[in-house]
């Protein structure tokens, strides 16, 4: 709402399989071992867990528009960033990271963030909708409102931003401010001009209201495995859900969009 010999074949196949399988488990509401909070912190979007021999927790991490699997050690105090082979040399990262980069997101993803807390930015009868979770002080929220004006502009897209305070002692009062804003939208595009600056000032008073649709958000991020900004949900040509984790850049952001706009 608006305010993932013969017999050696098989088995690395099956190695496969279970790692793309173990791809979709839901992500626990535990917050990240401090290794990969470090990595967040340095740009990176933590995605999925997965299970992952020798005691590791392997998750999918977006950096540099690139997916990548990191290997949490079982005492959680290192992190191992890369590709994890076999002893036959069986690369069994790239499953992963393939299953990452091409599974649909499932339906009921899409119908929780339409009954979310957004900000609409865009025509009301864009023929594309886009949903972005979005934390006001994240600058790869920022870059990617910047980059999205041509789309907007042009009536071609409307992107809802679903607020979420996650990133600062001050994110969660802000989104709450411009969700309770007298015009959510425009009081967005002048915190996005402003956002050099620091943004919106939060107000001496949020309405209760406000900041529990923010809360509401942030578990709703939680519940859909996101821990990073911008996450960006699209429907492709075919109407499957995607998403983006972190800015999206050159081919992701033609595919959000659903056309270069040259």
């Amino acid at each position: 709402m608006p305010v993932s010999d013969a017999t050696k074949p098989m088995q690395h196949l099956t190695r496969a399989a279970s790692l793309l399988a173990l791809l979709t488990t839901t992500v626990s509401a535990q917050p990240l071992p401090e290794p990969l909070q470090a990595l967040q912190e340095r740009g990176a979007s933590i995605g999925e867990s997965f299970a992952a021999p020798g005691e590791l927790t392997g998750y999918t991490v977006s950096f540099q528009n690139q997916t990548l699997t990191a290997y949490v050690t079982a005492e959680g105090t290192h992190v191992l960033v890369g590709t994890l082979l076999d002893g036959e040399g069986t690369n069994l990262s790239q499953p992963v990271i393939d299953a990452a980069a091409n599974a649909a997101r499932p339906e009921q993803e899409w119908l929780a963030l339409a009954e979310a807390h957004y900000i609409v930015d865009g025509e009301p009868n864009a023929p594309r909708v886009v949903y972005a979770i979005t934390d006001p002080n994240c600058p790869f929220c920022h870059r990617f409102y910047t980059q999205a004006r041509d789309w907007v502009e042009a009536g071609a897209v409307q992107i809802r931003h679903v607020m979420v305070g996650v990133l600062r002692e001050d994110s969660l009062a802000k989104s709450a401010t411009l969700l309770a804003a007298d015009n959510p939208s425009e009081a967005l595009a002048e915190h996005e001009a402003a956002f050099d600056q620091g943004g919106v000032t939060p107000l001496d008073a949020l309405p209760e209201t406000a900041t529990n649709a923010v809360r509401a958000n942030n578990q709703l991020m939680n519940e859909l495995g996101i821990r990073g900004t911008p996450s960006v949900f699209y429907r492709n040509d075919e109407g499957e859900i995607g998403l983006v984790r972190g800015l999206p850049q050159g081919s992701q952001m033609t595919a959000v969009m659903g056309s270069s706009l040259d």
